[in-house]
């Protein structure tokens, strides 16, 4: 079963979010809104033939429970251009006009990939299809301790999916927690083409909170997006500079769109549990306002209860995974969580953008500054 990530993450069924968001937009009225010689080291043309305005749109991330599927996913690679923010609003519109998304079984392509979920004990055979990408592509799962020959790495271990290629990977379920995985061939290129996503094994026994999101963050030099898609525009991962900054591959205000984006949705008294992956290159410091939060799980790693303590501040290192838990116990609101480091949350030299979302109260739904916010996202619910 795949499911949009505004659905399993908001706790609430998409009628009831549309009743919720739908009262709030009409506040504000009608809203527009190998090894060896690399075949990629020169290569600063597009992936495919086709021309950025032929290439299909990324969506939002799915939630792929792969026990539901017998255990079985395949991951295709797909070329696309990737709306970050597309409304003329807050420093946008944002495009990044080739990414490499992945996509799932019959779903859309996404970038982040889908959220493979699985349960302890439960192993996956997931299948790379590289039928239709122009270049050669592996998958790597972190965490997980698996055999040599399903590291993804093809430089130790003499696999690599061509183009035109399918290769089944055998991923087991054997540590629980959040993690990430990504294409490990020429990573330093790959993973900035938009080719990452998580992976969540659920412990036995797994009791969900009542609402539960994944976040993955990611910092982008756009150059080498522009680049691959034929922008003649110099670019050097030695000299990366980035520009454009994301939560599930959007930037505020889209990420407070309910169905692109992943605002994080609460009633009064909610337990809520945030897993968040930095798929980026640089640390991120993610605060919260008004909500203080304890430290849970880690890189896989459950965290001791006796460890664990209140805080608003978690510095998430590049391929760290750190799932966080609070209470919804504040005033009923609008409360941000971003990046602190503040130049992260711009978009281009405009203020606020970038790494931001926010912690939204169902309660402060039907107020004009949840209205203006949605028109502001470009929602039109």
């Amino acid at each position: 079963m795949n499911d949009r990530i505004g659905a399993p993450g908001s706790g609430l069924s998409r009628r009831e979010l549309m009743i919720a968001t739908g009262g709030a937009a009409a506040l504000a009225g009608c809203m527009s809104r190998g090894q060896g010689a690399d075949p990629e080291s020169s290569d600063s043309s597009s992936d495919e033939e086709d021309a950025p305005s032929d290439l299909p749109q990324t969506s939002a991330p799915e939630v792929v429970q792969v026990d539901e599927q017998g255990g079985s996913v395949t991951l295709r690679s797909v070329t696309a251009r990737h709306p970050v923010h597309p409304m003329d609003s807050m420093g946008g519109p944002i495009e990044l006009p080739q990414v490499w998304a992945f996509q799932a079984d019959d779903g859309e392509p996404s970038v982040p990939g889908p959220i493979l979920r699985t349960t302890e004990g439960n192993d996956m055979e997931v299948t790379l299809d590289n039928t239709d990408a122009g270049h050669p592509h592996t998958l790597h799962f972190h965490g997980v301790r698996k055999t040599w020959e399903n590291d993804g790495v093809p430089t130790t271990t003499g696999i690599r999916v061509d183009s035109g290629e399918k290769h089944t990977y055998t991923i087991p379920a054997n540590v629980p927690g959040t993690h990430f995985y990504h294409c490990h061939y020429q990573t330093h290129r790959h993973i900035d083409m938009g080719m990452y996503g998580i992976f969540r094994v659920d412990p036995k026994g797994y009791e969900p909170a009542d609402k539960e999101y994944f976040f993955t963050l990611k910092d982008w030099d756009s150059r080498v997006n522009r680049q691959m898609a034929g922008e003649n525009v110099d670019y050097s991962p030695r000299q990366r500079n980035p520009d454009v900054f994301t939560i599930n591959g959007k930037s505020l205000p889209r990420t407070l769109h309910p169905e692109e984006g992943s605002p994080i949705i609460v009633d009064r008294g909610d337990t809520v549990r945030l897993h968040m992956v930095n798929a980026g290159y640089m640390s991120h410091p993610m605060h919260t306002h008004n909500h203080r939060y304890r430290l849970v799980e880690k890189d896989g790693g459950q965290i001791p209860e006796a460890a664990q303590y209140e805080q608003d501040i978690t510095n998430v290192a590049p391929a760290e995974r750190h799932t966080i838990e609070f209470e919804a116990d504040a005033d009923p609101g609008i409360y941000l969580m971003h990046c602190h480091k503040v130049n992260h949350a711009m978009n281009g030299t405009s203020y606020p953008g970038g790494m931001v979302n926010g912690i939204v109260y169902r309660d402060a739904m039907n107020t004009d500054v949840f209205a203006d916010l949605m028109e502001y996202a470009g929602y039109e619910g």
